[in-house]
């Protein structure tokens, strides 16, 4: 009977295991108020929101966000970015929110654009932080979602990419997403600690998302904070414009000196944008 027991115990236990490793999103719940969700970014975990979480959890319930793959958590099954979505769906469903904020920062925007648009959202406001709704055709020619594969020479060769050139492109990659070399180091160990097919293949969902239609169907307020660099604040206000023309109603910010960790470069300035927004009506 000891030993049945003790089998039951660990069949349990891994099981257990085995569903928390198969889970699209890990969601950390910290504070009392009104709820505030936080998406962080490709790549990027949900820790990269301590300092702002450390502000609002006084008055507001954070709900942060970490997605399969990266951060340390188990990667799941492809495709994706649909299965992070959603989960995010069903969670907010679940939790039968009111009064709901978003705020996501890149692809975390992204996906709070995508929730914004669903039918019967129960969000209220979303702060989107430097993320476009379709990032694909500003970086891709001739931008046809449908052409996008797993299976391309491209992800083929970050795939066979061995540790140190993988880093070396880590590093490269972070220098232009913040002002600051402590920022840029903290962004290079994300990226290189991320599982690499998550990597690669979720990026490729992530191109592939074209919600410029689906900005049609949100009626809720909006803010969009947008860093200047490296493009200057002319080129980075018609992009913005362009890809949110679909959206009828919008704050736009700019970020003056800041790369695409805004929240890192000018934490203080940034801050303060979200305290106007959340005491907004």
């Amino acid at each position: 009977m000891k030993y049945i027991f003790l089998f039951l115990t660990v069949f349990f236990s891994l099981a257990t295991q085995a569903q928390e490793n198969n889970q699209p999103i890990h969601v950390k719940v910290t504070g009392k108020g009104n709820p505030i969700m936080l998406i962080p970014g490709f790549t990027v975990p949900g820790e990269s929101w301590d300092t702002t979480v450390n502000q609002l959890e006084k008055n507001y319930e954070c709900h942060v966000i970490t997605l399969a793959g990266f951060g340390g958590k188990e990667p799941i099954n492809f495709p994706w970015l649909p299965k992070v979505n959603k989960a995010l769906e069903d969670y907010i469903n679940e939790q039968q929110f009111t009064n709901l904020t978003i705020i996501g920062h890149s692809l975390g925007g992204t996906i709070a654009t995508w929730l914004a648009s669903r039918e019967n959202t129960k969000i209220s406001k979303i702060v989107l932080l430097d993320a476009l709704p379709a990032a694909g055709a500003i970086m891709i020619p001739d931008f046809n979602p449908e052409n996008l594969v797993y299976d391309s020479p491209f992800n083929n060769q970050q795939l066979s990419m061995n540790e140190t050139d993988f880093e070396q492109l880590a590093t490269g990659m972070s220098k232009g997403m913040s002002i600051k070399l402590e920022t840029q180091k903290r962004i290079k160990e994300w990226i290189v600690m991320a599982d690499r097919e998550t990597y690669v293949y979720g990026y490729t969902d992530y191109l592939k998302l074209d919600l410029r239609e689906d900005l049609k169907n949100i009626s809720i307020p909006v803010t969009i904070i947008a860093a200047d660099k490296p493009y200057g604040k002319e080129m980075v206000t018609q992009t913005y414009n362009n890809q949110y023309s679909n959206l009828s109603n919008y704050d736009l910010i700019i970020a003056d000196n800041s790369a695409h960790f805004v929240m890192f470069d000018k934490p203080e300035w940034f801050m303060e944008q979200i305290r106007q927004v959340l005491a907004s009506n």
